[in-house]
């Protein structure tokens, strides 16, 4: 996949590049940060840089993950990030979105908005026929951008993420073309209980 922009009333999203590397180190210090999301603790200016000069780009060339720099406006300061990972189950590809957000640009929407901009161009740019989200138990910030973006809880799966030589329990949600209004790739036959 070509690496793409894309942009809201107040957002651009882009794929981080090398010249993000010292505002996604610095933000990358909050302990909330390194507490609920995947990034490593502590966080060293060594992975900001691998982060920046070789996974993101690894990822949009090899087709395995999309990540996007979530700036205010063109050229403005980096608020967000949000991250779509492909996995193979069964076959076919699953897709996977997860995010953080700069401290001081919490609370303003910025992450909901940039949330719904990424699943919308994974439903159509990708054929995603449906996105989770998965957080740790706990990470009410995480679960409250999921469900405003329109996500639905599906429930808690056990032991399912690892975290510094510990699994622990996460909540999963999913988001699916047809909750943002856009056709699904394929027919969706649902269950004799919906």
């Amino acid at each position: 996949m070509e690496p793409t922009t894309l942009n809201t009333t107040r957002l651009e999203l882009r794929p981080f590049a090398p010249a993000d590397e010292d505002e996604v180190f610095a933000i990358c210090q909050d302990p909330e940060i390194q507490r609920w999301t995947m990034v490593p603790t502590p966080y060293e200016r060594a992975h900001a840089r691998a982060f920046v000069g070789e996974l993101v780009p690894a990822g949009w060339r090899d087709g395995t993950g999309y990540s996007f720099a979530v700036r205010l406006g063109s050229g403005g300061p980096l608020v967000a990030a949000v991250g779509v990972h492909v996995h193979e189950v069964f076959g076919t590809n699953s897709y996977e979105i997860g995010y953080w957000a700069a401290k001081e640009h919490r609370g303003q929407g910025f992450m909901t908005e940039a949330v719904i901009a990424v699943a919308r161009w994974a439903f159509t740019e990708l054929g995603a026929v449906r996105l989770e989200w998965r957080a740790e138990v706990g990470n009410a910030g995480s679960r409250a951008v999921a469900e405003k973006a329109g996500f639905r809880i599906e429930g808690l799966l056990r032991a399912s993420l690892h975290r510094a030589d510990t699994v622990r329990d996460s909540w999963v949600g999913a988001l699916l073309p047809s909750d943002l209004g856009l056709t699904p790739a394929l027919p969706y036959l649902t269950s004799a209980a919906d």
